[in-house]
């Protein structure tokens, strides 16, 4: 199974496609169509969409996620 996840963050509108098993996350081009251009018109207008991820977290460095600091 292919570990892939699709990363939208507010503020940008860009989406990025994150490979986990290769270690890659590179910008992607929002589809213009379909499921996933429905989700990313929800998340432009301030929706949040979760799908088959079970913790996805914001900081502001890597230091602060490898020292396990987690403000909410």
């Amino acid at each position: 199974m292919a570990r892939v996840v699709v990363i939208g963050l507010p503020g940008d509108d860009q989406l990025y496609l994150a490979d986990i098993d290769a270690g890659t996350v590179l910008p992607m081009q929002p589809p213009v169509s379909g499921p996933l251009a429905a989700a990313n018109d929800l998340r432009n207008a301030g929706g949040t969409i979760v799908k088959d991820v079970n913790m996805a977290v914001a900081v502001s460095s890597s230091e602060q996620a490898f020292s396990g600091v987690f403000d909410g």
